[in-house]
């Protein structure tokens, strides 16, 4: 079986588009580990929707003597204060998104379509899965959106669709596309395929992913 990126590399691949003073949210799941893979020449504000502005790394098992009760990301994991760090409300931490401040996103999906349409809720037997409210802030009132994920389900089924099956959370929203075996770029010709997993071959990704990928001049091994 192939050998496919970690959580972590997909991080660290997604955190290599910020760029030195911007102002960037990070969803819940893989998203939420960017903040780790941010150099220290480079200067990135991270807001998180529960009201936190300019926080640090995540903390791991181990550190509990650093960990704050009261400094939580939006997936509720302890992170470290950071210089010029601020608290707000809620509503004025999505008023934020509302008004344009935050450049980029990064988030999980369930589905992404051709036309970089955005499904990251599903109903399910057991209710529905994923939270509409915030993901949709964000896919619709940020700059750019980049999407983290697994480039197929648990059962191998593709997430990269022509058509989202599941209700979409925003259309024409997802900017870039970095998964476990490809950095795909959402472009108005279709899904360009920027970069592969190391072992990973054109024709390997593309039997796995529904729509034609355009092949770039320029594909090369995903760097960090």
């Amino acid at each position: 079986m192939k050998q496919r990126l970690d959580r972590d590399i997909i991080a660290a691949r997604a955190a290599k588009e910020l760029k030195d003073g911007d102002v960037v949210n990070l969803g819940v799941g893989i998203g939420t580990l960017c903040v780790n893979f941010i150099p220290p020449e480079k200067q990135v504000v991270f807001h998180s929707e529960n009201g936190v502005y300019a926080f640090g790394r995540v903390l791991a098992k181990g550190e509990e003597d650093l960990m704050d009760l009261n400094l939580v990301n939006a997936g509720g994991q302890f992170v470290t204060p950071a210089p010029g760090m601020s608290i707000c409300t809620f509503a004025d931490a999505f008023d934020a998104v509302r008004t344009g401040r935050i450049d980029v996103t990064v988030l999980g999906a369930f589905q992404v379509s051709e036309k970089g349409d955005l499904a990251n809720v599903v109903a399910s037997e057991v209710g529905w899965i994923g939270t509409i409210g915030g993901a949709m802030e964000m896919a619709s009132g940020v700059k750019k959106v980049i999407v983290v994920m697994p480039h197929t389900t648990a059962e191998g089924k593709p997430k990269i669709l022509k058509e989202c099956t599941f209700p979409l959370t925003a259309t024409r929203c997802v900017d870039l596309i970095v998964t476990d075996v490809a950095v795909i770029e959402v472009t108005e010709e279709g899904l360009l395929l920027k970069e592969l997993a190391p072992g990973w071959t054109v024709n390997e990704v593309q039997a796995i992913t529904e729509p034609k990928l355009i092949i770039s001049p320029d594909l090369k091994e995903i760097e960090l």
